[in-house]
């Protein structure tokens, strides 16, 4: 009995083994993680340009609305609309009768007081002439002289003059009427170099300085351009409207423009670099939008703020080093820590600092 169970045993052991065996070579063998195909793009700065667009109204660079000193008679008007005129040239000139001979008359009492003076000085008697009578004498002659100077002020206010060189607008006043101190006669616009206001966003405070040169568009001709050249940024920002002004300068030697037109201004300000990336990388979770960085051939999940969008491009806020991989297409398809590869490769991209060119659709490791 005992020999035969050793038997039976050892006839067992053999069996055992090969079923074990068996087993073991039934299991599955381990998968390996697939990698996701996907479009890469290379990142590149770009810098972010703030757009400004305004409208102006142009000012001579000297102008005045031309008043009379005083009331009176129209004699004459000297000039015609549109004329120019050079600084101290007679516009207008008002009846002048009276004033002329109120001067007439004070220069008749200066030659008397200068004759009286005269005559005292003459006589060299010691004690003939008194010392009052001598202070008299000149007393007189101060206010004779003083006279004279009033009576010349006032026969100059009887004319109207250009008080710089300019060109003359029109007028409604015609000899023999009658005008009073509140009376307009012209305007007087001194316009080879014009002067354009316009508001400017406060967040490009700072960024806009004197001698900066943009181009304005007038609305008469919207097919022409002109230079403008900042002469001067307002000091401080408008509360309301958080803007300020600038002031800038055209050249119109040629006489094309005119005060009070309105310009079209528009230009871009230069400002920080930021990554650009395709707008069809960005992706939006529940926390914001983010994207796929692509990192020793791994998908990495970086979350960005949106600056700017133009043209498909996004420039974005992001730690994104310059030349670094991100997904352009296939980004539904990857999830954190997903190994990529660009399509017919076999292998995944490299991370950052491989050797590889500048992406876009077609981008793909050497």
């Amino acid at each position: 009995m005992t020999h035969l169970k050793l038997a039976y045993l050892a006839l067992l052991g053999p069996l055992a083994l090969v079923a074990c065996q068996g087993e073991e070579s039934a299991q599955p063998p381990a998968q390996t993680e697939r990698a996701v195909k996907i479009i890469p793009h290379a990142v590149k700065y770009q810098t972010e340009a703030t757009r400004v667009e305004a409208v102006g109204t142009a000012r001579a660079r000297s102008s005045a609305t031309i008043y009379p000193e005083t009331s009176g008679e129209v004699v004459s008007v000297n000039f015609e609309a549109g004329d120019y005129v050079e600084k101290n040239a007679l516009l207008l000139q008002l009846e002048s009768r009276a004033e002329r001979l109120a001067v007439e008359q004070a220069q008749v009492a200066l030659r008397d007081a200068e004759r009286t003076i005269e005559r005292y000085n003459k006589v060299d008697t010691p004690g003939v002439i008194a010392g009052n009578e001598m202070d008299r004498a000149q007393a007189a002659y101060d206010q004779a002289k003083l006279q004279l100077d009033v009576a010349r002020d006032a026969l100059a206010d009887r004319t109207v003059r250009a008080p710089f060189s300019g060109y003359v607008g029109l007028t409604d006043i015609d000899p023999g009427a009658r005008i009073t101190t509140d009376t307009v006669i012209t305007r007087l616009d001194a316009r080879e170099t014009l002067f354009v206001d316009f508001p400017v966003p406060e967040q490009t405070f700072g960024r806009i300085e004197a001698g900066d040169i943009f181009e304005v568009e007038p609305f008469s001709s919207p097919d022409q351009t002109y230079e403008a050249e900042v002469l001067t940024v307002d000091s401080s920002i408008n509360a309301t409207t958080r803007a300020y002004t600038v002031r800038a300068a055209i050249d119109n030697s040629e006489d094309n423009l005119r005060p009070g037109m309105s310009f079209r201004i528009g230009f871009d300000l230069p400002g920080q670099d930021y990554p650009a990336v395709p707008e069809a990388s960005i992706v939006w979770g529940g926390d914001g939008a983010f994207l796929w960085a692509v990192e020793n051939g791994r998908a990495n999940r970086v979350p960005v703020t949106i600056i700017s969008r133009n043209k498909g491009m996004v420039l974005v806020k992001a730690d994104i080093p310059k030349g670094s991989w991100i997904v352009e297409e296939g980004v539904q398809k990857v999830r954190q820590n997903t190994p990529v590869e660009t399509p017919g490769r076999s292998q995944t991209l490299a991370g950052p600092g491989d050797d590889r060119r500048e992406g876009g659709p077609s981008a793909a490791l050497p």
